[in-house]
């Protein structure tokens, strides 16, 4: 997965360092500068920065906002876009939950769970990829992603100030967990119907 990440970076970051960067790469570059808040917010957490790393989570969160925007009202939607902003949400959850697991802020299960159901989408993704088939993040996936903001957002800010939200953090990564399974289901479902299509189409061409 990082490695496949890492290329996918490589080649959405690519125009950050040309002379000239066209309009439409913005999303693009919007989404490498969120992947790239992974590390800093890696950072503060290990040095327990715990309101910078909350900083680092709300703007995130605005550039995944504004570079959907954009990407949608102004026809720069690309397949590379589909496929980097998604992983950026899936880095962002996973290095979440992990972080917050070696603090003991996450019991195991709940981790286990979403690092599974991300490895499942991941694997799914290649597959169809392979096929010429881009998986992108709808609003399923979008909800999943906002809970989850929401909850890391809710459990620093326990931390921080209201130590008696944390039941309530606990119980909105949970509904983003729930809603991430949702997602998955419909993902599934709505790549399954082209293939059935074909295999049909297929079957009735053997028949004639």
């Amino acid at each position: 997965m990082h490695f496949v990440g890492y290329n996918l970076f490589i080649v959405g970051c690519k125009p950050i360092f040309e002379r000239s960067v066209p309009m439409r790469h913005i999303p693009n570059i919007l989404t490498c500068l969120r992947i790239l808040m992974v590390g800093v917010f890696i950072y503060f957490f290990i040095d327990t920065q715990y309101f910078i790393c909350l900083i680092t989570i709300m703007v995130a969160f605005l550039t995944d906002l504004l570079d959907g925007f954009l990407a949608r009202r102004n026809n720069w939607i690309s397949n590379l876009g589909k496929i980097l902003d998604p992983f950026a949400d899936k880095l962002f959850v996973i290095t979440a939950l992990a972080c917050f697991y070696t603090r003991g802020w996450l019991p195991l299960f709940l981790l286990i769970i979403m690092a599974v159901k991300e490895l499942a989408m991941v694997i799914g993704g290649l597959v169809l990829l392979k096929k010429e088939v881009v998986v992108y993040s709808d609003w399923f996936g979008k909800s999943a992603a906002g809970f989850f903001t929401a909850g890391v957002m809710l459990m620093f800010l326990r931390e921080l100030y209201f130590p008696a939200i944390g039941i309530f953090a606990l119980y909105v990564l949970i509904t983003a967990t729930v809603l991430s399974y949702i997602a998955l289901y419909h993902y599934a479902m709505l790549n399954a119907r082209p293939a059935k299509k074909e295999d049909s189409l297929q079957s009735k061409e053997e028949q004639l």
